[in-house]
Parts: structure tokens; sequence; C-alpha cells
């Protein structure tokens, strides 16, 4: 039975061991350093699939991480690639976490298999850290969280932390991602590239109490590529074709998150008076995401006028101005971020619907 007495000791010494530090103040958000992780390696295989072929999980998320990274570092040269690993060897989830946060990364993606004891689901699934909202997302947050078990002192090392433990999902519950707008940005746009373009069943954005993303001081994802337990897409991950899909997608929703959160690409890059007016086409600058509705007048908005609130996915999202124009809304952003909202960015919409931010550009031009 849990000890009351030392739940504060035991919630301290796992903040301090787990959670780093806290990230300087921004001056500007740009996405410049990704930390890629492959899931698992070396005596942590992952799971192993249907037993039909000699499927890895650890062998399938390094190839797909290292074929990412590379579409990266060739369409992005500004931007720096790091793995946790790169070849088959055995990472602490501290570990992963530490690299990114002391190379201050601007960005964490972590790549996994996914598994079942029915080999009838299939489906990509993209994680970001929250509540376990289910008995399913627990379980996985927990199968995942169980490589600590296998390291070397993990008591010591994770401030006493149990994943199977009742207490895991009280720490989890204290929790609030301070950059769950940004990973939710990316999640969706990961999802997306996954149906429309890999042609993926799409299983959705959702949450759990990852010990990886828990840890680390950037926006943060993990990925759920497919279930190996499923016969046909064990054998499309086993494939470089499947792989090449699979990583190309996730190129994709960066390059897109990346020109979304930054506002410098080219294709956005058109003058004021140049710019035709769409009816039913404007842009904001949101600010928060959250799964609790906020109070329009809450003091976190204080300085901030004509708040304006819209649902999206289950999540309630907090947007300012409805421009006409890309470039008057680039200057509210500037003008947002120095109000303390340093990584503020630029959404369009149709009608009041949010569109991608490239479509809304291209109905100006």
């Amino acid at each position: 039975m849990f000890n009351k007495r030392k739940f504060p000791v035991f919630v301290i010494l796992f903040f301090i061991c787990l959670s780093g530090f806290v990230p300087e103040e921004e001056t500007s958000y740009t996405v410049s350093k990704v930390v890629i992780d492959p899931g698992h390696g070396g005596k942590d295989p992952g799971n192993l699939g249907t037993g039909k072929y000699k499927t890895y999980e650890k062998d399938i998320v390094l190839d797909i991480s290292l074929q990412l990274g590379k579409y990266i570092e060739s369409n992005f040269p500004d931007v720096e690639v790091l793995y946790t690993r790169t070849n088959d060897e055995f990472v602490g989830l501290k570990e992963r976490a530490d690299l990114a946060n002391k190379n201050n990364a601007d960005l964490f993606i972590c790549i996994h298999a996914n598994s079942n004891k029915s080999s009838a689901p299939f489906g990509t699934d993209t994680w970001v850290m929250g509540l376990h909202k289910s008995k399913a997302n627990l379980d996985l947050a927990k199968r995942e969280n169980s490589s600590i078990l296998i390291e070397k002192d993990y008591e010591t090392k994770y401030g006493g932390y149990d994943p199977n433990s009742p207490e895991a999902e009280i720490i989890f519950s204290m929790y609030q991602n301070a950059y769950l707008d940004q990973s939710l940005e990316l999640a969706a746009k990961v999802q997306k590239e996954f149906s429309q373009r890999a042609k993926r069943r799409d299983r959705g954005v959702k949450q759990a109490g990852f010990l990886v993303l828990h840890q680390t001081t950037m926006p943060s994802i993990l990925i759920e590529t497919g279930f190996l337990t499923n016969p046909e897409e064990e054998k499309f991950l086993n494939s470089d074709k499947g792989q090449d899909y699979i990583a190309s997608a996730i190129y994709r929703a960066f390059k897109e998150y990346k020109i979304e959160m930054e506002g410098i690409s080219a294709p956005v890059q058109i003058l004021e008076d140049t710019q035709k007016e769409v009816k039913g086409v404007f842009f904001s600058v949101q600010i928060v995401t959250s799964s609790n509705q906020i109070p329009l007048d809450s003091p976190e908005f204080m300085e901030i006028d004509n708040i304006r609130e819209y649902l999206s996915g289950g999540w309630y999202k907090y947007v300012v101005g409805m421009e006409k124009g890309i470039t008057g809304t680039y200057k509210l952003q500037e003008e947002i971020r120095k109000k303390g909202f340093k990584s503020a960015f630029v959404v369009a919409f149709k009608n009041d619907e949010r569109i991608p931010l490239q479509e809304a550009v291209k109905l100006l031009e």
C-alpha cells in the first residue's frame, strides 16, 4: 500500500530526477535542431511481431528513423539532426531525453511500432504527453515505460518510479506539458500524412504518460508506426517501401510544422499589397491549447485582447486576430510573443474552419 507520508518526497525526487531543467526563455521560435529517438535497442528488442518473419521492433524503428533523418538533412541543411542511437544498442529512457535536453533540441520525435494480443488491430497512432484517457492508453504507456526495468539501478535512477505502480498514474496526473500546443500540432500533421499520403489507417492523436516524453523540455511526440502483430502491417513495415512511406510521411509533417512555427518559408513571403482578398479566409495567431476550457477572462490572457476559442479534436484552442493578410498576421504574432507567448504561431481559417496555412496562402496568390 502506498505510504502517503512518503508521497511528497517521492514526488520531489521524481521531478528532480526526470524533469531536468526549466527551459531558458526563448527570444524566437525556430526549429533548427531535432532529436530522433528510435525506440528500444540492444537487449531490449521491443515487440517481435507475429512470428511469421524474423521481426524485431528495434530494427524496424531504427531504419525508419535513419531514413527520416536523411530526408530532413537533405531538404533542410540548416537543421541539425541528432539520434539517440544509430545502431543496435540499448539506451535508457532518461538518457534519451537527456540527450535532447542537453543539446537544447527544438523537437523530439520518438518512433515505435505497436503490438496487441490480437492480430486484428492495425493503423498508426501519434502520442503526446498527458493523462491516461483509457485502460488501453495506460497499458501502452506501461509497456513502453517498462524498458526502465532492465536498466541498471533503475530505482535510484528514476527516483523510485515504478511503471507498474498505482503511484505512477498520480505522478502523471500532476504533470502539465508546457509544449502541449506544439506537440499536438505536429502529432496531427503526422497522422494526416499517414492517412492521406501513406494510406495508413488513422487511429488518431492520443495522450498517455510516456516517461521518455515526460522528461523532455521541448515539443515531443511518440509515433506508433503500425502493429507488428498484424500480419499485413508487419509485412508492410518490414519492407523498404513501407519504411520509406512512413519516413517520408513523418518528414512531410515535420516540414509543414517547421514552416508554420517559424513563419519564414518562401511561399508565405507575400507582400500585403499583392494579396487578393478571398472571402471567408483569414489568419489568426494561436497561443494556447488545453484539454479543459479556459475562461476568456482568465488572468492567463490578461494582456491579450479579443481572445477567441475553437474546439478541434477534443482540444480547446485559443487564438487572437482575424487578419485578411499574412504579413499583418506575422506582425501580430511578433507582438503576442513579446507578451510572453513565445511559441505562438500563425494558423489559417476558411469559413471558420481551420485549414493548412499553405493552402490559405495559395488562395491569396
